[in-house]
C-alpha cells in the first residue's frame, strides 16, 4: 500500500517577533498540507505572512523573530523540533527554497560553477567533473542558453531575470522532496516566467517533489498550483482545490482579490479595489483581522471567526458571513 503520509504537514504554526514596540504575530496558527506531487499556493497581499511561513519552515527566521508555537511535520518529522545541524543536512538537499531576490542565494565575488559545484559536493560524495556536469544540467533545464560558458560567468555578468534562472536552478540540484518558492518568477519576463512554470509542474509530476509557490498574482498561482491557501494578517482565511476556491471565492478578501484582477469582460471599466490597508501585525483589530476593510462585517465579526466548511464545498473559510450565494 502506497503511504499516505503527507510530504508536509503545518499544524497551527506560530511566528513572532518580539521587538521593542511589541509582539508581531507574523504568522498566528497557520495549517496546511501538501502532499507527495503537489502543488500548493500561498496567496495574499504583502505582510500577509506568506513569506515567513516559508522561512518558517525551513528554519530561516532570524531574530528577534521565532516560531513559539506549532509543528512542522516534514516526513513525518517536527522540523520545529530539529536542530541547527538537522536542519543544515536537510536544507538545500531534501528542502529548498528559491527567494524571490536572487542574491540572497548567489555570492556576487564567486563564479556560477564554483557555487553550483559547493552546492552539489555539500551533500554528495561525487567529482567535480560530476558535479559540473549536474550544475550543466540544471542550467538547461531552466532554459539558460550556452550553460558551459554561462557556468564560468559571475552573478553581475548574469540580467536580473537570468540571476533568478541561476538561483532556481541551484534549487533544482538535488531534485529535493519539496520546493518553497516566494515569488521567484517576479522579475522574469512573461515567456520565461511560462517555461520555469512548465518545467516546475513537469518536475513535479515525473519525480513527485512537492513545491509550496508563495505569491501576490492569482493568475500564476491558477494556472500552477493543485491547491491555494489565501493569507491574511498571519492567518489563513480560506483554502481549497484551486478550481473551487477561484471560481466560488467565499472569504470576502478572497472575493476581492479576484475581483481586482483586470479581465477582458470589463474592459473600460475601474478595477475594484479592496478599501483600506493591511492592518499593523503589532496592532490586529479584535477579532477577525479583516473586519474593518470588509464591506459584509457587523457585531459577530468582533470574536475570532472559526475555519468552518459551509455548503460542504470541499473547502474551509475562516468567516462568519461567507459568500454561499456564490455556491
Amino acid at each position: 500500500m502506497e503511504d499516505e503520509t503527507p510530504t508536509l504537514a503545518v499544524e497551527d504554526l506560530k511566528t513572532h517577533f518580539f521587538t521593542k514596540l511589541g509582539v508581531a504575530e507574523a504568522v498566528n496558527g497557520v495549517s496546511f498540507t501538501v502532499k507527495k506531487g503537489e502543488v500548493v499556493g500561498l496567496v495574499g497581499e504583502s505582510g500577509s505572512g506568506k513569506s515567513v511561513t516559508g522561512f518558517s519552515i525551513i528554519g530561516l527566521v532570524d531574530h528577534p523573530g521565532r516560531v513559539v508555537e506549532g509543528k512542522i511535520l516534514f516526513k513525518g518529522e517536527d522540523l520545529a523540533q530539529a536542530d541547527d545541524d538537522r536542519m543544515r543536512s536537510l536544507r538545500g538537499r531534501r528542502i529548498a527554497m528559491i527567494f524571490q531576490d536572487p542574491m540572497m542565494t548567489l555570492n556576487p565575488v564567486l563564479r556560477i560553477d564554483t557555487q553550483m559545484i559547493e552546492a552539489v559536493q555539500a551533500h554528495e560524495q561525487v567529482s567535480e567533473k560530476e558535479a559540473r556536469e549536474t550544475a550543466r544540467d540544471a542550467l538547461v533545464q531552466v532554459g539558460i542558453p550556452s550553460p558551459d560558458e554561462r557556468l564560468k560567468s559571475y552573478p553581475h555578468q548574469f540580467s536580473g531575470g537570468m540571476r533568478q534562472r541561476v538561483a532556481i536552478a541551484t534549487a533544482l540540484l538535488h531534485k529535493p522532496d519539496l520546493i518553497i518558492a516566494d515569488e521567484p518568477t517576479t522579475a522574469l519576463d512573461v515567456t520565461i516566467q511560462g517555461q520555469i512554470l512548465h518545467e516546475v509542474q513537469k518536475l513535479c509530476r515525473e519525480t513527485g517533489m512537492s513545491l509550496i509557490w508563495i505569491t501576490h498574482d492569482l493568475s500564476v498561482v491558477a494556472g500552477l498550483a493543485d491547491r491555494i491557501c489565501v493569507m491574511y494578517a498571519g492567518q489563513i482565511v480560506e483554502r481549497g482545490e484551486i478550481s473551487d476556491v477561484l471560481d466560488h471565492p467565499l472569504h470576502p478578501y478572497t472575493n476581492g482579490l479576484i475581483g481586482s484582477v483586470p479581465s477582458h469582460n470589463r474592459r473600460g471599466q475601474p478595477l475594484a479595489q479592496i478599501p483600506g490597508m493591511t492592518p499593523s501585525l503589532l496592532n490586529l483589530p479584535e477579532g477577525c483581522a479583516f473586519h474593518p476593510r470588509c464591506p459584509r462585517a457587523d457585531g459577530a465579526c468582533f470574536v475570532q471567526p472559526q475555519v468552518t466548511e459551509p455548503a460542504k464545498l470541499g473547502h474551509e473559510v475562516r468567516c462568519v458571513h461567507p459568500h454561499l450565494e456564490q455556491a
